[in-house]
């Protein structure tokens, strides 16, 4: 499938990332059963369609925090009680929406260091990308239950970003309270524009957003959060839309006309993932390769252990290291899969060697090439 460019151009998206908040899941501690189905009939159609698709969904706290007595939890320890008291009916609700259209849902719970460690990085995106491959729709929560105040997003909008630039998403949709960006709070100011399409945002964009809503009483997102997380999806080549969730079957509205705020990427995934790596990797160690494997590398290709010649530590699995060729010049680097000791031991092996020499099935390749970078 090819990019997104255009408002009209929605069916050309490769994976979707869909974004629901607490509001739209509960109603007094209750799951909303009818519109989480009318949910589940839209992203059904999407997969249908050839979309990859995964579900960043609030509503733990909002499920669990009655069992506490307690309209609003306040204290980190209640919040995260009614969160590990509200994640099972989530996915309950989730399974009982998804099951008429034989999808199985899966459940994946993050932090935030998930998405700032490599090593947490790589084994995220690994899971999900399984689940995908096997047909599952993930459905994913921050891990409210162990979070702390230090390193809780507090929202699952920036989440959502996150896992979008993970995945390599082309849309992230963010369902919300209101159809999109206004030039002020629709609520209070009948005279504010409705903003159709963004290509920059700028500080002008944050100041129309005004204060994060909490009218609801449920989350901690706003129009804020949001158009932070749309400015991490768009390094990441991925266009935002945010749009009206209320209403039942909100995607299938969206696709009809419906009004919302399209924040466009002018990158690729994969552009903004070369540009990314070019930037942010500090090698840590040195992979020595052979000659055809710096011809596969040429062409696209991973780095197999079977062309790896030699290899300079100490490095963990997750951290960046230089490809060098045969006479010392570093040709690429990336995100090495494997820690210096177990490369050194599985170096020129085929990769259906690897579990016979490590005692593990580990993955193929030494430095996938989603996570490899050529030197120019």
């Amino acid at each position: 499938m090819t990019r997104v460019h255009s408002i009209g151009s929605f069916d050309k998206a490769a994976r979707l990332v869909v974004k629901i908040g607490s509001a739209l899941i509960a109603t007094d501690g209750q799951p909303r059963q009818a519109w989480l189905s009318s949910l589940a009939a839209d992203l059904a159609e999407r997969r249908a369609a050839g979309q990859e698709i995964v579900l960043v969904s609030s509503g733990a706290i909002a499920l669990g925090r009655h069992f506490l007595g307690s309209d609003r939890p306040r204290k980190l320890d209640e919040k995260q009680a009614a969160a590990a008291l509200g994640q099972p009916l989530l996915m309950q609700a989730m399974g009982q929406a998804f099951a008429p259209h034989e999808i199985t849902v899966a459940q994946a719970l993050l932090t935030l260091d998930d998405t700032e460690n490599r090593r947490r990085w790589l084994n995220a995106r690994a899971t999900l990308d399984t689940l995908l491959n096997a047909g599952a729709l993930p459905i994913i929560n921050e891990n409210d239950s162990v979070a702390t105040d230090e390193i809780r997003f507090g929202d699952n909008d920036r989440l959502a970003a996150r896992v979008a630039q993970m995945i390599g998403a082309d849309l992230l949709i963010l369902l919300s309270d209101v159809d999109g960006l206004y030039t002020a709070d629709p609520r209070k100011d009948p005279s504010a524009a409705h903003i159709a399409e963004i290509d920059a945002l700028t500080s002008e964009h944050d100041d129309m957003a005004g204060d994060i809503n909490q009218n609801a009483g449920l989350g901690s997102g706003g129009m804020v959060t949001k158009l932070a997380a749309a400015r991490i999806a768009q390094a990441a080549g991925c266009t935002t839309i945010i749009t009206l969730g209320a209403p039942e079957n909100p995607i299938r509205a969206l696709l009809a006309g419906g009004r919302a705020t399209w924040i466009k990427s002018d990158l690729t995934p994969d552009k903004a993932r070369e540009i990314w790596l070019k930037g942010h990797l500090t090698p840590e160690g040195a992979v020595y390769i052979d000659a055809g494997a710096q011809t596969a590398l040429g062409q696209g290709a991973s780095l197999l252990p079977v062309g790896v010649t030699r290899v300079e530590g100490p490095f963990m699995r997750g951290a960046a290291v230089a490809i060098k060729a045969q006479d010392g010049r570093t040709i690429a680097k990336g995100v090495t899969a494997y820690s210096s000791e177990d490369a050194a031991r599985i170096a020129g092996l085929q990769s259906d060697q690897i579990e016979q020499e490590l005692g593990y099935r580990g993955r193929p390749a030494l430095v996938h090439r989603n996570d490899l970078v050529l030197e120019n």
